[in-house]
């Protein structure tokens, strides 16, 4: 335990993609099986531990510590976790509960992993609270992240394969490609990438198949590329997926690996083509029949109805139902079409475009162009909002795994820009758990001569270091009210910190008190320069949200 206390410790210090890479194939070479397969599992999210849930926690330090305490150290620290393996009691403080004297009694991580794993929610508490009293505060942290599952420490799940291809010299996508089919501890994936053994076979049906990335297409390469050697399509507002049916086994994909099958069991229903796709999941109502057949897509906001949620419910399956916009073909009916030219998967997709669903899935049309010009004027003026842009791939281009260059690009429109005012901050957490980095920002709306500020979205990055301890220092020093870890801060006419927003797009909202949300907003600048009475008014994004729908 000690171990993976120590290397998650340090993954916390270590901003750098590069040295979290590191500091996983270190640990990789250091520790022994099968520790390192259930520290992959724990970091990579694959870990499912039933008898510990988060409430737990909070029931068990609360007999220890005072509640009151434990809440305002909660809302201080901003991280459950932390909070616990900080402010839990050393078990010296307590001569019934103390550890004699030169027992080498520290858990390792199997022996916790595993003995959770076969408690039941009645064992497990007994569990976590003698391990608690057993572990000093870097254990503690490192048992409460483990059952909880909330690593904050920057790193994804494929950082950790991408660590695991450099422990092994393979390229990564091999790793993707086996990853479902392993089972934890994965030691047969650490004996093939040590050299001990042959590389395991998958015995998964339906598995991920890594993705092919696009570039941002710059002003630089219009001069390099002929446009007589692309496609284009139009880049959808969607979340990119991977459907899969293999002998019966159908899975859905995030473009991550992760399987969201649950997630969408109305779209994964319907999926009755033997093969793999790849398309933009969105939330569609489909009317009228064959030619005749037209798709009303909803917003991303209509989308968010239906990602993260732990339970569904029938209303959120009729009012949003799933739908895949498809353009791509993998593999059909076994065979592999991935070094086939992007034409030529296009030309089998099309041939097979009856075999699907077509209440679910449908076919991402290509934009005819004949010059760069032509896609320009096209990109700028869009037949519907749900639109972010174009998609540009080479005619002749094989389906290939990452970021290959000169391939496929995407080009987005520009990016939509407002001045708002700064009304609410909370603490973040991890790294940032000691400051103020989610901010919520307003507007300005005007009824009957009266001015107020209406929140109208939320944003966490977009800002330097530097910036975010400014920032930190204005919400301490101009907090106005306090709700738990969220502090309202002062915003008027003549005080208060103007914000330049970027964002992709503007939807109605019934949760926002504005009624509108933003599409991916992130903090352009600081306008420490711009009195909050000068910033962006709620007419002004009306026109915005009106101009930006067209023909709604």
């Amino acid at each position: 335990m000690k171990r993976f206390a120590d290397l998650l410790e340090t993954l916390i210090l270590t901003p750098s993609r590069n040295g979290k890479l590191r500091l996983m194939i270190d640990f990789f070479r250091s520790v022994p099986d099968p520790e390192r397969g259930y520290a992959l599992a724990a970091l990579t999210r694959e870990l499912d531990i039933p008898s510990v849930k988060p409430a737990l926690l909070r029931q068990l330090v609360t007999t220890r510590i005072d509640e009151e305490l434990f809440r305002l150290s909660y809302d201080y620290v901003g991280d459950l976790g932390e909070t616990v393996a900080l402010i839990w009691p050393d078990a010296a403080d307590h001569p019934a509960r103390s550890i004699p004297h030169g027992r080498n009694d520290m858990p390792s991580l199997t022996e916790v992993v595993t003995q959770l794993q076969a408690a039941s929610r009645r064992e497990g508490p007994a569990l976590i609270e003698g391990w608690l009293d057993r572990l000093d505060p870097s254990g503690r942290y490192a048992l409460t992240k483990l059952v909880t599952g909330g690593f904050r420490i920057g790193l994804s799940a494929r950082l950790a394969k991408q660590a695991l291809a450099g422990f092994g010299n393979v390229p990564v996508h091999e790793i993707e490609e086996l990853w479902h089919g392993l089972d934890i501890p994965y030691e047969s994936l650490f004996a093939w990438l040590e050299g001990f053994a042959e590389k395991p076979v998958s015995a998964a049906l339906a598995p991920f198949r890594p993705v092919m990335l696009s570039h941002p297409l710059e002003e630089g390469d219009f001069a390099k590329l002929n446009p007589e050697d692309f496609v284009a399509e139009w880049k959808w507002d969607g979340i990119r997926v991977q459907a899969s049916l293999d002998r019966g086994i159908k899975r859905l994909y995030s473009r991550t690996g992760d399987d969201i099958s649950p997630a969408f069991p109305d779209l994964v229903d319907a999926l009755a083509f033997e093969g793999t796709i790849d398309g933009e999941l969105l939330i569609a109502r489909p009317a009228g029949v064959g030619a005749e057949q037209s798709v009303t897509i909803g917003t991303f906001s209509d989308l968010q109805q239906r990602l993260n949620r732990k339970k569904l419910l029938p209303r959120h399956l009729e009012d949003h139902p799933a739908f895949l916009r498809v353009y791509d073909l993998l593999f059909h009916a076994g065979e592999d079409l991935r070094d086939l030219p992007f034409e030529a998967r296009r030309s089998r997709l099309e041939m097979h475009a009856g075999d699907f669903d077509p209440t679910r899935f449908d076919l991402s049309p290509l934009i005819p162009f004949d010059s760069w010009e032509d896609l320009a004027a096209l990109r700028a003026e869009p037949p519907l909002p749900i639109i972010e842009g174009v998609m540009i791939k080479r005619r002749q281009a094989p389906y290939l795994a990452g970021r290959p260059r000169g391939e496929w690009f995407k080009w987005k429109r520009d990016p939509f820009l407002i001045d708002a005012v700064l009304m609410y901050a909370q603490r973040g957490h991890g790294k940032r758990s000691g400051f103020y980095s989610d901010y919520t920002f307003g507007v300005w709306r005007e009824e009957a001569g009266h001015r107020e500020l209406v929140p109208v979205g939320k944003a966490y990055f977009g800002f330097t270091d530097e910036e975010l301890k400014a920032i930190d220092k204005f919400v301490r020093n101009n907090t106005v009210e306090r709700f738990g870890p969220v502090r309202s801060v002062r915003a008027d006419a003549t005080k208060g910190l103007v914000l330049e927003v970027a964002f992709e797009g503007l939807n109605r909202s019934t949760r926002h008190k504005s009624g509108l949300a933003m599409r991916f907003p992130r903090i352009s600048r600081l306008r420490w320069d711009k009195p909050p009475a000068e910033a962006d008014t709620l007419e002004a994004l009306e026109v915005l949200l009106a101009s930006d729908n067209g023909a709604d």
